[in-house]
């Protein structure tokens, strides 16, 4: 009995030396992993990590503004994605009186520009000045003080004079209303 269980043990380390190779190529496998592709996947996870959460936005748009940079220098042809240089035209100062219920009165002092989306149109904003001055002074003497408080009320100020200026220089667009200086009193 004693040698059946030495011809067993014997063939088990028989079979362990044949399977040696094998279990080598499993371990190459592990090393491949452990060496190749896990450092990839942390390099890969650390990439994505950084861009997620804004690490990498300066150098994003630094490549971008690079690349869109270098056709404008070219000197070539205007293409639809690119932006022109906008054009402003100051109007005077305007000095209205404000709609009170009381007997002090209330000033509202504004000067104003508008961005135009084309340079020829500034002659056409120019011949209809008087049009433009007297729509904005009707709607501004119009105006309470109330209507003129809080960032909602700059918003629709804002809306209402480019609207209209829009009406008064058709077919000109102006594209936007910018406040330069603004005073109640």
């Amino acid at each position: 009995m004693a040698e059946d269980l030495e011809e067993d043990f014997d063939e088990d380390e028989g079979s362990e030396e044949v399977e040696e190779p094998s279990s080598g190529g499993g371990r190459s496998k592990k090393k491949l992993i452990l060496f190749i592709v896990l450092p990839l996947l942390l390099v890969v996870g650390a990439a994505a990590g950084a861009y997620f959460s804004g690490l990498l936005d300066p150098l994003l748009h630094a490549a971008k503004s690079e690349n869109k940079a270098a056709p404008q220098s070219t000197g070539e042809g205007k293409g639809k994605g690119e932006v022109q240089a906008a054009i402003f035209y100051d109007l005077p100062e305007i000095l209205v009186n404000l709609n009170t219920t009381g007997r002090k009165q209330n000033f509202l002092k504004i000067r104003v520009s508008l961005e135009l989306e084309n340079p020829l149109d500034v002659s056409k904003i120019e011949a209809v000045m008087p049009r433009i001055i007297d729509n904005f002074q009707v709607y501004l003497r119009e105006l309470r003080i109330e209507d003129l408080q809080g960032s909602a009320g700059m918003l629709r100020l804002r809306e209402e004079l480019l609207a209209r200026v829009n009406n008064a220089v058709k077919p000109a667009k102006v594209n936007d209303v910018l406040f330069k200086e603004m005073l109640v009193q």
